[in-house]
Order: C-alpha cells, then structure tokens, then sequence
C-alpha cells in the first residue's frame, strides 16, 4: 500500500481533488470534520458520507502511514513518540504538558544537513523532506493518544522545532500550518504556532510575505559570526549581517514579536562578553525581540560541549536584562528521558543497525 495520507491535503486541496471527480463541496467538509474534530482513524468510520465517495478515498489514501515505534514517558508528564514513516525511517515527535496547555513539537525531515555541531539531529543526514501529511499526522497521532485516555484532553500549541531545518521544506511546512489552523477542523490558533529556523535568509523573506501570521523564532545561538560559524556551518554561507536583513525585512512588514533562541554552551558562549555582544546585536530591534535561553543537553556525540552552570545561566540572563533585552530561560520538559532533540531517534537506529 503506497497511498499518500488523506493529512496531506489542506482542505481546499482536498475540495479542488473531490470537485475534478464530480463530488460537491460539502462532501469535502463531512471527510473533513470527520477527520479533524470526530477524529475518526479509518474512511469507513464515516457514516454519513457517500459510499462511493468513501471507496474513492480508500483507493487513493491512508489516514495513516505512520506507526509507533517507541514512546519514553517522563515524570513531569512529556511524552517523546518514535514513530516510523512508510518507508522505514524514524522520526521523533514531542507532546509537553504546560500550564498554559498542551504542546507538540513536530519534526519537518528525515534527519539534517544544516550541521549544528551541538545538536543531536544532524548525527544523521538528511535522507529526505516529510510530506506535509506525515507532518500533519504526527499531531493527529499525538491527539489520537490523548483521545484515548478520554480525558477530553486537546492539544493547544505546535513549535515545528523538531528534526530538520522546516524552511527547507518550505512549501510542506506552507500546506502543515493551513491545515492545522483551519477553522472547521484543528483550529489552533496562529498565535500558538511558532516555526524555528537555523537561518535560511531567502526563506525568511518568502515567509514573511505569506502571511501566516504564525510566530517565528531564529536559532541564533552566538552573538558574532566568527563564533557562530564555529558551532553552526550554515553561517558561512548566511552570515549574520544577511539574516538579521531579513529579520528586519520580517519585524518591518509584520510588526510581530521574534525569539532569538540562544542554547547556552559551558566556556563557548555563555559569557558575559557574548551577553552583551548579544545586546548590541539586537540593537533597536529590542521592542519585538525576545531571547530564549537554552541550557544546553548533553550529547554523548558532542562530548565536546557541556552544559552551563545554573549561576552561569542566571548571569547571562542578568547581564541581557540590564541591557535591557526581554529574554527568558526555557522551561525544561522531559530531563529524565532522551531530552536533546534527535538523541532518541539517533540511539534506536544506532541500537538496530547493533542488532542486524
């Protein structure tokens, strides 16, 4: 069964596709509030739609092509999913519990070229782009989880900060967001929404001018690009003064706040020199900008790097504040399981490459 999942189609694709074999359009809202609010996991679940309409789905999709793996539960409530996709390769999909809701972080490709020197989800490379249906249905998977504990549970809030740079999968990202933001089915709302980027200056700007309207964070990282080129290879071929053009190309048109996420390296970037390098870096950029601060999670790949002390973190932090920089320190999720992004996926692939 090679059928693509019906999650990939936003919902005026799924239209214009029943339209081109004869169905109206009401026909596509029942597929779609069946799949969206009543949740349903197989076509024949449908009562009130056409039966030929149903066989015509089941001929051409699945609603769903991806299966759990593995799942790691931790005692503060986060759940890391391992699922694997049609074609055999794993991904990671995180749900965590906050006091303002339910949040799901989704993973855009299968492994990364982007190359952080930190971060476990460029162990592996790249082997290709998730199709915005595999995007989508790691949410639906995760909602179909808490459906079943029937606690009337709704995830509230997506970050797209998983495995993969999601602006090199740009129109698939384009398709997830519709999707998942459409009124008559998900709804979740554009203010809780944030897609983070390593820095793709060109994709910035085509983001920008789409006018999702949903939050945009910049794994920056490093206050200089002699530092950040160091952790981060991407920036020699986008150096900084390129991204923040683009940056300011998006704060200008969109007047929205933007993050800054800055994972905090022990003796790398974590001084005060590089606090205040930061600040001026954002310069007058201040009023829209946060910096999120991330103790960095060991890898044992990456032994090179350690996490900093709390004291360290806490005068970082002091240092920006009277610079009078609005920045933050992650809340920590899931400390007690594979915490750092890609280092679930990277030791089960490791584990059965031991084992074959």
């Amino acid at each position: 069964m090679n059928n693509e999942s019906i999650y990939g189609l936003t919902f005026d694709q799924l239209v214009a596709w029943l339209a081109e074999r004869g169905h109206k359009k009401s026909r596509a809202s029942q597929v779609w509030d069946w799949l969206y609010r009543k949740r349903v996991t197989e076509f024949s679940e449908m009562t009130d739609v056409n039966k030929d309409c149903l066989q015509l789905l089941a001929d051409h999709f699945v609603i769903h092509s991806l299966s759990e793996h593995l799942r790691q539960e931790s005692v503060d409530g986060t759940i890391k999913f391992l699922f694997r996709l049609k074609d055999g390769n794993l991904i990671e999909t995180v749900l965590m519990r906050h006091k303002f809701g339910l949040s799901v972080c989704v993973t855009t490709q299968v492994g990364c070229n982007i190359g952080c020197s930190f971060c476990a989800s460029g162990l592996i490379k790249k082997s290709r782009d998730l199709s915005s249906g595999e995007i989508v249905e790691q949410l639906m998977m995760v909602q179909h989880h808490l459906d079943s504990a029937d606690k009337g549970e709704l995830v509230s809030h997506i970050v797209v900060m998983g495995i993969g740079e999601p602006f090199d999968n740009f129109e698939n990202l384009v398709d997830f967001i519709l999707t998942v933001k459409d009124q008559k089915g998900l709804a979740i709302a554009a203010r809780h929404i944030t897609v983070s980027t390593s820095g793709l200056a060109d994709k910035i700007y085509d983001f920008t001018d789409a006018d999702l309207r949903v939050n945009l964070a910049i794994s920056l990282h490093a206050p200089n690009d002699e530092l950040r080129t160091r952790i981060m290879k991407i920036n020699k071929a986008i150096p900084i003064e390129k991204l923040m053009k683009a940056i300011d190309y998006y704060l200008d048109k969109t007047n929205r706040r933007i993050t800054f996420e800055y994972i905090m390296l022990k003796d790398v970037n974590d001084q005060r020199e590089h606090a205040l390098e930061l600040a001026e870096l954002i310069g007058e950029r201040r009023p829209l900008v946060n910096v999120n601060l991330i103790p960095y999670n060991p890898v044992d790949e990456h032994s090179q790097y350690q996490r900093p002390e709390r004291s360290t973190v806490s005068a970082f932090y002091d240092t920006l504040k009277k610079q009078s920089v609005s920045c933050s320190v992650r809340l920590e999720h899931g400390v007690d399981i594979d915490a750092a992004c890609g280092q679930l996926r990277s030791k089960q692939i490791k584990a059965e490459a031991v084992s074959n």
